[in-house]
């Protein structure tokens, strides 16, 4: 799975899972150099306190496009270290 912005690859990998329909890509997947840490956090009942990350292509700032749970909830184990993306921020992820 890929995820592209505008000609540019934000993340690849074969090693996905799905968690409430998103894919979530393994950390090390980043291609860091487009991603810039965001203030912006939430909270999810079953999953925990998610972080957030701004991208940033060419002159384009996208805020808070891409998000993580570092230390998830037991129940959401299996994305600890993984991040996915929000749809309709322009990002292609297929």
């Amino acid at each position: 799975m890929k995820a592209i912005f505008n000609g540019s690859l934000l993340a690849e990998s074969d090693d996905i899972v799905y968690v409430d329909g998103n894919p979530y890509f393994p950390r090390e997947a980043m291609q860091i150099q487009y991603f810039r840490d965001s203030r912006h956090t939430s909270v999810c009942g079953w999953k925990g306190k998610a972080r957030y990350w701004d991208l940033i292509v060419d002159d384009q700032i996208i805020t808070n496009v891409a998000w993580s749970y570092e230390t998830p909830k037991p129940d959401a184990e299996a994305i600890r270290y993984r991040f996915a993306f929000y749809s309709g921020k322009g990002v292609d992820v297929s």
